[in-house]
C-alpha cells in the first residue's frame, strides 16, 4: 500500500454507522454533546524507549530489526526490553500522574490498566503504575497510601491499586520486525514484577500472530476498532492503555475529521516514547452489547515457533 493510499485508507475507515457527533445547534456551532453514561476517559500511553528504538535511532534504519537467516526469537532485539532511559521516562510519567489533578483529587488514579503482552509494555506499566493488585482480589483488599506529598497522603487517604489486564488486541502491528514478536506468556508471567499481571484473557502461550509478513494496515485498523468496542464494554470509567506507536497511529488515524485541524493533527501524530494521550471515548449505541470475538490467527504457527519450511511462514490477516 502506497503512502497516499494508506493515508486515505486510515482516514476513511471509521466505525460502521459512525456519525461521530451529536451537534448542539447548527453543525457550525463547534460543539458536540453526549450522554455522560456513554462516555469514559481512556489514557493511551506508548511504551517507553526500548533497545530497538535506541538501535534504529543509532543506525538510521529498521534493517537491524530483520531476523536474517536465524529464527526471530534468537535475535537480540526480539520482544525488546526497555533501556535505562526508558525506565527513567516511565518513572517521570509516574511522577507526573502523581501531581496531575483528576476526578476531584490532586493526582490521577486508574480503575484499570490494559497492557499489550509485549515485554516493553509490561515493563512500562510496572514502572508507571507500580505493582498491580492480584487478579481476583477486590479493590477494598488492595489499598495503599495516596502518592507522597499530596493532600490526600497527608489526610491518610487510601487508594486501590489498579488491575493490570493483558490483551493481545492492543499489541503492536506484528510481523517482519523482530521487536514486535513476543515471548511465551508463561515466560513473561513468571518474570519477577509481572506475577500479578492478569494474563487470563490471552488465549495462546506461543506467539501465533508474529510472522515474516507485516500485518496489513486494514487488519490493524480493524482490530483497533474491535479494541475500542471491547473498551466500551468494560464497566470501568477511567482506563489506561499501555500500547505501541503503530497501533496508535492505526487507531487514531480513523478519527478526527470533525475536529479542528490542529486537534486532528495532534490526535493523529506519531506518539513519542512514554507519551500520554488522553481521550474521551463515546459510544453511539450501535455497538453496545455486541460480543467481541477473541483475536485469532489464520494459521497456528509462525517462523518464531516452527522454522520447518513445510509449515506456513506467514498468514494473510
Amino acid at each position: 500500500m502506497t503512502g497516499g493510499a494508506q493515508t486515505n485508507f486510515l482516514k476513511s475507515s471509521a466505525m460502521d454507522g459512525d456519525g461521530f457527533q451529536y451537534t448542539l445547534g447548527p453543525p457550525e456551532s463547534g460543539f458536540s454533546i453526549f450522554l455522560a453514561e456513554r462516555t469514559k476517559k481512556v489514557h493511551f500511553i506508548r511504551h517507553a524507549e526500548g533497545y530497538h528504538n535506541a538501535k534504529t535511532a543509532e543506525s538510521g534504519s529498521n534493517d537491524c530489526l530483520l531476523r536474517g537467516e536465524a529464527r526471530a526469537d534468537e535475535h537480540a532485539l526480539y520482544d525488546s526490553r526497555l533501556t535505562k532511559k526508558g525506565i527513567k521516562q516511565s518513572e517521570d510519567l509516574r511522577s507526573y500522574l502523581a501531581n496531575r489533578p483528576s476526578g476531584g483529587r490532586s493526582f490521577t488514579a486508574f480503575d484499570l490498566v490494559v497492557v499489550s503482552p509485549l515485554t516493553r509494555t509490561c515493563e512500562t506499566a510496572l514502572h508507571v503504575f507500580g505493582r498491580p493488585r492480584p487478579p481476583g482480589r477486590p479493590s477494598f483488599l488492595a489499598k495503599s497510601s495516596a502518592p507522597l506529598n499530596t493532600p490526600e497522603y497527608a489526610q491518610g487517604v487510601q487508594v486501590a491499586a489498579p488491575r493490570f489486564l493483558v490483551r493481545e488486541e492492543c499489541r503492536e502491528r506484528w510481523g517482519k520486525y523482530v521487536c514486535d514478536g513476543r515471548r511465551k506468556i508463561s515466560e513473561i508471567a513468571a518474570e519477577p514484577g509481572f506475577e500479578n499481571f492478569d494474563f487470563s484473557e490471552c488465549n495462546f502461550d506461543e506467539d501465533v500472530f508474529y510472522s515474516d509478513e507485516r500485518e496489513t494496515d486494514e487488519h490493524c485498523c480493524e482490530r483497533a476498532q474491535k479494541f475500542l468496542q471491547w473498551l466500551n464494554s468494560r464497566p470501568e470509567k477511567c482506563i489506561a492503555v499501555v500500547t505501541h506507536s503503530s497501533f496508535l497511529r492505526h487507531l487514531f488515524g480513523q478519527f478526527g475529521e470533525n475536529l479542528h485541524q490542529d486537534d486532528m493533527d495532534d490526535l493523529q501524530r506519531m506518539a513519542g516514547n512514554c507519551e500520554l494521550r488522553s481521550i474521551v471515548l463515546c459510544s453511539h449505541g450501535n455497538k453496545d452489547g455486541k460480543e467481541v470475538a477473541p483475536l485469532q490467527p489464520k494459521y497456528p504457527s509462525s517462523t518464531v515457533t516452527f522454522p520447518d519450511e513445510s509449515m506456513p511462514a506467514f498468514y494473510d490477516p
